[in-house]
């Protein structure tokens, strides 16, 4: 018997993290709209995961045990299989390599249609990760090589930035197997607050959200900490999954930049209380570095879209995967790439232009209501649904 859709995710949920937001949106409007939907996802490293509990989701934590991520993925791999073995999915939607390498290669087995969510490529992403990466290229080839493979087997590929379409259509990917569907935000939890009117602000409450890898910037939030320091006062709260050698390093730029007593480093949180502490902010800060990650692979920074939804004002980073959001001076402020002293100079401009903060929240706010409300990406998703399957040809061209 032919089941509806399955969702395979070598990704941990419920998380805190931007791809579990994600997850949890598109697989609870799939099983409010087809009924049910086998969500597959991988436990921690450390110990197993609870299973979520959502109307119409029947969700399966496999283990993914092992010292190195090839050895979890082996892993995560075998108990895929087997769960697999036996069924078969009218369409089957997974996000990376490494669950899509197993349907990719069985797909007449196990699905009629195939939908790649293309939000990383490990060839491209596992470097920040570890920095060995890029020197083992036995490695990269067999991360290229899977690649290709999902891509070509693939119906539909997904992706949420346009930066990350063009990359695709240059390693070969025809146009029209590629629809982009950006991130979304829930309206009813990222509620509008209108920033403060105090002019000039005497206490600039800066506010980092996130992962805290190298590419999204976590270091320059800490010297423009610094430097906006060196006149005004000035407070930074970093919120994410911390790890210790992450957590070690900010740590040492604090003491570096004799600002440790004015850098707080909280865990990550649900969004409910993330929100509190946006309206608090005087400034969310997304400071997105210019590398392959955001330049060539591109991405959807939630936590832009997140920032405008919040009435907070956002300053982040001139880059496409940014302005393709919105327009800087008009949604956010996107400065210079890189540069701390840019950072910096934006925040002095919030200090004493109300009139600026008020703008940025206004206009970002309706930004994400008219283009980044998930029902918009629900809506584009469940069009590729909904649409009849037809005969493909090679998703890659000659």
């Amino acid at each position: 018997m032919t089941l509806p859709i399955a969702y395979l995710s070598f990704d941990v949920v419920p998380s805190h993290k931007g791809a579990a937001v994600h997850i949890e949106s598109f697989v609870r409007s799939l099983a409010r709209t087809h009924g049910d939907v086998a969500l597959v996802t991988v436990a921690t490293a450390a110990s197993s995961q609870p299973a979520v509990n959502w109307p119409g989701v029947h969700h399966t934590v496999l283990p993914a045990a092992g010292k190195t991520l090839i050895d979890r993925v082996i892993h995560f791999r075998k108990h895929l299989q087997r769960w697999l073995q036996g069924k078969r999915f009218e369409i089957i939607q997974v996000r990376s390599i490494f669950e899509g390498m197993i349907v990719a290669r069985q797909k007449q087995q196990f699905c009629n249609r195939l939908i790649f969510e293309v939000n990383g490529l490990p060839s491209i992403e596992l470097k920040y990760r570890y920095p060995r990466v890029a020197e083992d290229l036995e490695l990269m080839n067999k991360l290229l090589t899977q690649e290709r493979i999902c891509l070509e087997a693939a119906d539909v590929i997904i992706t949420p930035s346009y930066v990350t379409q063009t990359h695709l259509m240059q390693r070969g990917v025809s146009p029209e197997r590629i629809q982009v569907i950006p991130n979304g935000v829930d309206l009813s939890v990222f509620n509008h607050q209108t920033p403060t009117t105090q002019t000039p602000i005497e206490t600039m409450n800066m506010l980092y959200f996130g992962t805290l890898s190298a590419w999204q910037g976590v270091d320059l939030a800490i010297d423009a900490l610094s430097l906006y320091r060196r006149d005004f006062k000035a407070a930074l709260t970093i919120v994410g999954p911390a790890k210790g050698k992450q957590m070690a390093t900010l740590e040492k730029l604090s003491r570096k930049l004799n600002v440790t007593n004015f850098v707080e480093i909280l865990p990550a949180r649900p969004q409910s209380a993330l929100i509190e502490l946006m309206h608090k902010a005087d400034v969310i800060v997304a400071p997105l570095k210019a590398n392959d990650r955001n330049l060539v692979q591109g991405c959807c920074p939630l936590k832009v879209i997140e920032g405008m939804a919040s009435g907070t004002p956002v300053v982040t980073t001139n880059l496409p995967v940014v302005t393709d959001l919105g327009d800087s001076e008009r949604h956010f402020l996107a400065v210079r790439p890189g540069s701390a002293k840019a950072i910096k100079d934006g925040m002095l401009r919030l200090r004493t232009d109300a009139r600026l903060r008020r703008m940025l929240s206004e206009q970002g706010r309706q930004q994400v209501e008219q283009k980044y409300d998930w029902a918009i990406a629900h809506r584009a998703l469940l069009k590729i649904y909904n649409h009849k399957a037809q005969h493909k040809s090679s998703c890659l061209t000659a």
